[in-house]
């Protein structure tokens, strides 16, 4: 083995996340100016002396910011503080007016938790440290650039005082493809738990620690020892807001450290930003140690006791535990089953369909029919949710069997979601209702009398003239006739010849 391939095997990668989450509230995590931005929003209009740091000005905590940090901590089976307070990190940096972060420093909200997740074939448990509150820097907006190259750059303070879940993960990623499955099964959960909007812009954000240690140091339940991490310079990834993105910086700069370990070069303790445009991560400083934020109590928010909300606050049933009920009371697969829990609005839309009609029926519709449908759009469940009745009834006209289900597949279906139109305007429209058993009948004499040689193909065993005369069928009913029954009457009549 070649010396650079012996350097490549013994250099293992340890990745450890930090995830913001931005909370669903109303307003602000210690003031009233709102969450919700406006589509014709002007920048720094949204604010309010709290969130920007004027002198006097008093936060006050936001409760329904508190409770959905209970309910994370909850589902990620993390043992929740009975009481927390809240620090100041001290740093200087343009989008934060007050110069210091109120966040939680040694009295997280949460602490010890896990998700388990699922990396190809195999299952992983990683484990998070801890899970704290905190609020949201403003926006910086480079112009004429990007970050090294901008003309200059905007802040915008409307996103200041945004609650935010810092989500803290033991290093227990070995790749850039454990990040991205953690991350999607993360955002999945956040759904179910009604905290958390994946379309809203930057709503998950992700800074990344990279180290890479000795193979051999690594144990075999893919522990790494405290003391070799801490001797290993550590590179921070930041401004990542994607799973495939958090893939793609993860890859690229395990690249870099690898090379530059293959160089004979020491890989620097820094931070780094991750460049979306150009698919680079480029240095932005020295990575600071916890010592240079001077963190110190908040004076002006007192200890907050959460003991009693852990009590009455509960969560719904979660993605893994909807999956396994969905395979034992429906009999459905596992890749039927996961398609179905891929989002709480999906899941409960097919169990909406499924208490009305045999479950079989409401898999194949939702998760291949109306999902496929949905995808090729660029659509999900939620943009279509005020529909759901005439996608209901889409599929009691296919189980009445008053519509054939190609035809619901391919023309209703597909005309519904283009045109707006309801299922019943549009089988009325197009003519597609059944055809009657004798027009089918009269159509199938019809096919065989038309078609002489492919009768005769048919007789000399060619498979693919059933199919052409079956086709021949549809046209003369115009799709309306069911093609399992066409089949059939098919070769009633030529086996009788």
């Amino acid at each position: 083995m070649t010396a650079q391939a012996l350097e490549q095997r013994d250099l293992a990668v340890v990745i450890g996340l930090e995830v913001h989450v931005q909370l669903e509230t109303d307003t602000k995590i210690f003031c009233g100016c709102s969450t919700e931005a406006a589509d014709d929003e002007n920048p720094n209009t949204r604010t309010c002396p709290v969130c920007l740091g004027l002198p006097g000005a008093l936060p006050v905590v936001n409760e329904a910011a508190v409770e959905a940090a209970v309910k994370v901590g909850q589902a990620l089976d993390a043992d929740i503080a009975d009481e927390t307070r809240f620090h100041r990190k001290n740093y200087y940096y343009p989008d934060l007016p007050k110069n210091f972060q109120i966040t939680q420093y040694d009295a997280p909200i949460c602490a010890d938790g896990s998700l388990d997740v699922a990396v190809k074939d195999d299952r992983r448990e990683i484990g998070i440290g801890r899970a704290h509150l905190e609020e949201d820097p403003g926006s910086l907006q480079h112009e004429g650039g990007n970050i090294e190259t901008a003309e200059h750059t905007l802040i915008d303070y409307n996103r200041a005082g945004t609650p935010l879940m810092e989500i803290v993960t033991d290093p227990d990623f070995r790749g850039p493809e454990e990040v991205r499955a953690f991350l999607a099964k993360l955002e999945e959960v956040l759904d179910y738990l009604g905290v958390f909007d994946a379309s809203r812009d930057g709503s998950l954000r992700i800074d990344a620690n990279i180290s890479l240690v000795p193979a051999n140091e690594v144990a075999n339940d893919g522990s790494v020892d405290e003391t070799v991490l801490a001797d290993a310079n550590r590179t921070e990834v930041k401004n990542i807001s994607s799973h495939k993105g958090a893939e793609k910086a993860l890859a690229y700069e395990v690249t870099r450290q690898k090379n530059a370990v293959k160089r004979g070069r020491e890989v620097e303790q820094e931070t780094r930003h991750w460049d979306e445009s150009r698919g680079i991560t480029v240095s932005m400083r020295s990575k600071e140690e916890e010592k240079d934020y001077r963190y110190f109590r908040e004076a002006d928010l007192p200890p907050l006791r959460v003991s009693d909300w852990t009590e009455r606050l509960s969560i719904p049933e979660l993605p893994d535990a909807r999956r396994d009920r969905f395979r034992e009371a429906y009999g459905l697969d596992a890749e039927s089953a996961s398609k179905l829990t891929s989002s709480k609005e999906v899941a409960d839309f097919f169990e909406n369909v499924a208490d009305r009609f045999d479950p079989d029926l409401a898999a194949t519709w939702v998760a291949d029919d109306l999902l496929g449908e949905l995808n090729y759009r660029d659509l999900q469940v939620t943009d279509v949710e005020d529909r759901l009745d005439e996608f209901a009834r889409l599929i009691e006209l296919v189980d009445a069997d008053e519509i054939t289900g190609k035809n619901a597949r391919e023309v209703v279906l597909r005309t519904m979601l283009d045109e707006g139109l309801d299922p019943d305007a549009v089988v009325e429209r197009e003519g597609l209702g059944k055809a009657d058993d004798d027009a089918v009948a009269t159509a199938v004499g019809e096919a065989i009398d038309e078609n002489p040689e492919a009768v005769e193909d048919y007789h000399a065993g060619e498979g693919g003239a059933l199919n052409f005369l079956v086709g021949q069928v549809m046209s003369k009913t115009g799709g309306s006739a069911d093609p399992g029954t066409v089949n059939g009457l098919l070769r009633d009549r030529l086996d009788d010849d």
